[in-house]
């Protein structure tokens, strides 16, 4: 007797209907299984969350110490700001030698010079710290940094200055003891009063405070609001003239000139003035904002390339775990398997079906470790006032990884599942 036409049988499906169907019969039989094991479920998931959310949090950490960097960079060095010394960087200790045996000494002459020649188009100003107690009656700051500079610096260097303001080029000329002081040394030495007019001790000399820089932070565990700007001459006439100084500097607005234009220009005056042959190599050393940033950016690469690989192991830890789990789903379920195969089912459907299974697994182990690890980057960049950041390549590289877990994790069961002799599973208690 021939079957109704009306009655419906899968078998006559075919192309995207069929698969649909395998499809949601799998999937369903897959949420099921998970449903009714919640607790071997939850802890098989454990793996993957605390993989992906180590991932993340990792990630956001690394995203944020580079941009702390690049904005610490952009404080205390500027956005459009060169520096000329003797060394500016070194990649090693031999290298460090090697230029202080090469190189000329910056000198004072050295900025008269270059401020005739291209101080039309371009702001200079020497730089040279010391570090030293900084006091107020029996208070100390302890290792201040006492910066000498031309009354320009706030204009090359974004230096900005949140109370009073910064000395002018009559006072560095005649050498007047003023201050512009740090946030911290501010805090320190004059606690809820305000500091403008008042006095501190610099090498057993008053200088009147007329301004305090705006808080800047730590860079690197360094704090950047430990520093006395004084006028440069005052500098020399306490310590000396300089034999090796540092200049910065930046193109003028209205010169048109770009940075690289500016530095090419203080090079060529430079290599002129030490009458440097074309083919020698400069006997000085410069930098730039773009030079910072790309040592910051190889840095965090390094950090990222073997960080996050130590942490995406606890991924294949949480893989191992739910291959394991799906091994003891197949053995558990062998009868279940030899009913479906005796029902019809082929060995394609038994494997999808666990495949589904394992998949789902890891999935939503991904999407909770997402979850907790943006919580936790939340809380602890709030907590400790850290910058951090979750970007879309950490959270697209742990859904990647951990769905890659998933899936071959759930591989060798679904085969195994698959290849089962329905008779033989028939028998199994």
């Amino acid at each position: 007797m021939s079957q109704p036409s009306d009655t419906w049988n899968p078998r006559r499906l075919n192309g995207l209907s069929l698969f649909w169907y395998k499809f949601s019969t799998s999937f369903g039989l897959a949420v099921d299984s998970i449903r009714a094991h919640k607790l071997r479920s939850f802890l098989t998931l454990l793996g993957v969350i605390i993989g992906v959310g180590s991932v993340i949090l990792v990630g956001a950490a690394i995203d944020g110490l580079g941009a702390y960097a690049e904005e610490s960079t952009a404080k205390a060095f500027g956005g459009e700001t060169f520096l000329v010394a003797q060394v500016t960087n070194a990649s090693s200790r031999k290298e460090f030698f090697d230029k202080l045996k090469d190189h000329r000494r910056i000198d004072w002459a050295d900025l008269n010079y270059l401020e005739e020649v291209t101080g039309d188009r371009i702001l200079y100003s020497p730089y040279s710290n010391r570090i030293v107690d900084v006091k107020r009656g029996s208070e100390t700051y302890e290792e201040g940094v006492v910066v000498g500079s031309f009354a320009t610096l706030p204009e090359i260097r974004d230096v900005n200055v949140a109370q009073g303001r910064y000395f002018t080029e009559q006072e560095d000329s005649a050498r007047q003891q003023v201050g512009v002081i740090g946030y911290d040394i501010a805090e320190r030495l004059f606690p809820g009063t305000n500091p403008l007019g008042k006095s501190v001790t610099i090498r057993g000399r008053e200088f009147t405070v007329i301004g305090v820089q705006e808080k800047l932070g730590s860079a690197f565990g360094r704090s950047q609001d430990n520093s006395v700007f004084i006028p440069y001459r005052t500098l020399t006439r306490i310590w000396g003239t300089e034999r090796n100084m540092s200049i910065f500097g930046k193109p003028r607005p209205e010169s048109g000139l770009t940075l690289d234009e500016a530095l090419d220009v203080t090079r060529v005056a430079l290599r002129v003035r030490y009458k440097q042959k074309p083919s020698e190599l400069d006997k000085f050393d410069t930098l730039t904002p773009d030079a910072i940033r790309g040592f910051i950016e190889s840095i965090m690469s390094l950090i990222s390339s073997v960080v996050v690989p130590v942490t995406a192991i606890s991924l294949l830890v949480g893989g191992i775990v739910i291959m394991n789990i799906m091994l003891v789903s197949v053995t558990e379920r062998t009868k279940e398997i030899g009913i479906r195969k005796a029902l019809g089912a082929r060995q394609g459907d038994i494997r999808l079906q666990f495949l589904l299974e394992s998949a789902l697994l890891a999935a939503v182990g991904g999407l909770i470790g997402i979850l907790v690890g943006a919580a936790l980057t939340l809380i602890i960049g709030k907590a400790f006032e850290l910058t951090m950041s979750i970007t879309v390549f950490y959270v697209s590289l742990s859904l990647g990884v951990s769905s890659i877990v998933g899936i071959v994790s759930g591989l060798y069961p679904a085969v195994r599942a698959a290849k089962l002799d329905p008779v033989e599973a028939l028998r199994a208690e």
